[in-house]
Parts: structure tokens; sequence; C-alpha cells
């Protein structure tokens, strides 16, 4: 939505792999360059483990870290999906989120509600957050309650039907 009003949004999304109606990973993608790649998945051998899956600290670093430190100079609004036990072992991607929460840019996270880490604590704590629960019953509706908000914050754009 953001994007067909000619806002440039960057920054990682993590997506469910499904496999017969059953989650079995979950791809990172980078929102600018569209680049992906599997982050977890419960056949993946890894040191790093979450639940059932193994992670790939590696992919989590070269595709989400990436995409958020990118995005923090390239895009108007920063997208972080999400912010999560999973991705919180890598330090390389907490440190780009302190950095994504310092820039002067609009910052759509997602956190993981039940999550004590320091990180989202401190997310949760900061003066300049809004936080909006996504539940099964507003997760449709919430994208047409955020998308105001930006383009308040952001200001008039081009139309880009008009200007190309």
């Amino acid at each position: 939505m953001l994007e067909k009003e000619g806002i440039k949004v960057g920054g990682m999304i993590t997506e469910a792999i499904e496999e017969k109606g059953l989650k079995v990973g979950f791809m990172v993608q980078d929102l600018l360059t569209k680049k992906q790649a599997v982050l977890a998945h419960i056949n993946m051998k890894s040191e790093v483990r979450f639940m059932e899956y193994g992670i790939d600290i590696n992919v989590l670093d070269s595709i989400g870290v990436e995409a958020i430190r990118n995005s923090v100079t390239m895009a108007d609004v920063i997208v972080i999906d999400e912010v999560g036990k999973l991705e919180v072992e890598s330090d390389e991607f907490v440190k780009a989120v302190k950095e994504a929460l310092d820039a002067d840019k609009p910052l759509i996270l997602t956190l993981h509600k039940k999550s004590r880490n320091p990180l989202l604590q401190d997310i949760r704590r900061r003066d300049d957050v809004r936080i909006l629960e996504v539940t099964p019953i507003n997760k449709n509706i919430l994208p047409y309650k955020i998308v105001p908000l930006i383009k308040e914050e952001i200001g008039p754009r081009p139309n880009p039907d008009i200007y190309g």
C-alpha cells in the first residue's frame, strides 16, 4: 500500500515456509532487492536452534541485517518483520535494529509479544513508539490504520502515476 503511494519501503520480512499445511521453516527477504533465502528450517543442521528449527545466522546477517542497514539510507520507511526470539540470536541484527530506531525515518516493526529480550524491552519503553497489537481479528484492517500514520509522518509525495 505504501509503495503504491510512491513511498520507498525497505527493510526485511520473514515468511513461513509450509509443506503439506505444516510450518517447516522461515524465509527472510530484503524488501528493496527482493533477495531471499531460508533463515530457519526443521531439517537445517545448526548449532543455533529455536524450538524445532535450525537457524542460519549467516543468512540473517547477509540478507536481513544488510536489508535493514540499506533501508536506513535508501528507503523512506523501514520495515523489520520481525524482532523475535529467533532474530535476536544475531548480535549484528540487534545492532542494525538499533541503527534503524535511531534513524530519522518512520519504522514499522513487529515484535514478539511475550519475549523479555532486552532489545524488545527497550523498544517497548521508547517514548517515540506506538504499539499496536496484531490479532487474528484486526490483522487485515491494521494496514488501513498504519498507512495514514506513515503518510502523515512522511508528508506529501509525488503521485507515481503522474511522475513515473
